[in-house]
């Protein structure tokens, strides 16, 4: 009995035709759709990285298995290095191609998932990764849902932030948590909670969300910022970044010459009056908390500030007496003056780049066609500017 076998047994695809275009070889004779093609490229970078992709994938016939062949045979043992965060990068593409969802390649890389790594979910404050504890499980997942993967929609939760997020939004998740505290209120004997989470929870949630979602500038100056936004996250509301730009401050020493700076880039007194009275409301909460030893329970001290009536009355005062073009305007001042604490760093960009990548076209989608058509359909324009606080 001959048990020798060919290379054709071993790879049941042509590995000539098959071969990735960045190596130089010829693309299929047959065009691959852009969901195809992107099952190929991972094939070829679990290959790339000496990973075999978790069953059933690497045995059931796909493009996936296709590309990790190919790249099997055209890479050897001469693999890249397999970190926590390529790891991570290749299981969010995993789970995004199993779903039809696209994935942005050209920012979102594991160097970028390294950016966005935390130690406690911003939603529930539970710490990740717990042993024996599937709740707490490392999540990195879209903020906006009706996008995709992309640079600007990412952050990392907890598997039972992300499991009780679904496909809430801003809206909807601050529907949940005004249900629930008007159920706490009504003498529930355990505290009510939806999905897991709990009302407080819930409106962190909420928070999070509108970051990503552009509304109306009164509404954006009236919400609280009970989360400070995670690490590259893009904030389309002007009263928002100042909001996180002012909260920053306090996160670093010399908060009090920077915050003075700011004051003084006031154009009218009333402004500048303004902003002392709710700086030196808020400054208090802050306080009260101590000096946490570590910059999680600091960030905790701030977000819980933010939450007291009277911080929220002042702020409102104030913002309200800014437009979305002046908030933008302070922010943008106050950066070229360096009124920044240590390594944070704002970007401002336009809406057309802001969204690039993300498939608002497709809700998030891959969009269909061959994988030679374009993998992004542009936002509309307009001239408002995202900006990201890193």
């Amino acid at each position: 009995m001959n048990t020798d076998l060919s290379t054709r047994d071993l790879f049941p695809v042509d590995l000539g035709s098959m071969a990735h275009p960045c190596g130089g070889r010829a693309a299929p004779s047959a065009p691959l759709t852009n969901h195809e093609r992107i099952g190929f490229d991972l094939g070829w970078d679990h290959a790339h990285h000496g990973i075999t992709p978790p069953a059933p994938y690497a045995l059931e016939p796909s493009l996936l298995r296709n590309g990790w062949l190919a790249g099997s045979a055209t890479f050897g043992e001469r693999t890249r290095p397999a970190t926590n965060a390529v790891r991570q990068w290749l299981q969010l593409r995993l789970h995004a191609w199993l779903r039809g969802r696209s994935v942005e390649l050209i920012q979102v890389t594991p160097h970028h998932l390294r950016q966005l790594a935390v130690t406690h979910c911003p939603v529930t404050r539970e710490a990740l990764d717990l042993p024996n504890d599937n709740a707490s499980r490392v999540s990195i997942e879209r903020v906006r849902h009706d996008a995709g993967y992309a640079a600007g929609n990412l952050a990392m939760m907890s598997a039972r932030a992300h499991a009780a997020k679904a496909a809430h939004g801003f809206a909807s998740a601050v529907d949940v948590a005004r249900r629930l505290e008007a159920q706490a209120t009504r003498g529930h004997t355990a505290p009510p909670r939806h999905d897991g989470l709990t009302p407080a929870q819930w409106a962190r949630m909420a928070v999070l969300c509108s970051y990503v979602e552009l509304l109306p500038h009164a509404r954006a100056c009236e919400l609280p910022m009970l989360v400070l936004p995670p690490n590259r996250l893009r904030l389309f509301n002007p009263a928002q970044a100042l909001q996180a730009f002012i909260s920053q401050q306090l996160l670093r020493p010399g908060w009090s010459r920077r915050i003075n700076g700011i004051e003084a880039l006031l154009s009218t007194p009333a402004a500048r009056r303004a902003f002392r009275s709710f700086f030196q409301t808020l400054l208090p909460r802050v306080l009260d908390a101590g000096r946490p030893a570590d910059p999680q329970h600091a960030r905790w001290a701030i977000e819980d500030a933010w939450s007291h009536a009277l911080v929220m009355q002042r702020w409102v005062r104030f913002a309200s007496m800014l437009s979305s073009v002046q908030c933008e305007s302070l922010l943008s001042r106050a950066a070229a003056e360096r009124l920044l604490p240590e390594r944070l760093r704002v970007e401002v960009l336009a809406d057309a780049d802001a969204t690039d990548g993300w498939c608002l076209a497709t809700r998030g989608y891959v969009p269909h066609g061959v994988s030679d058509e374009p993998m992004t359909t542009p936002s509309p324009g307009s001239k408002s500017v995202v900006r990201t606080l890193h």
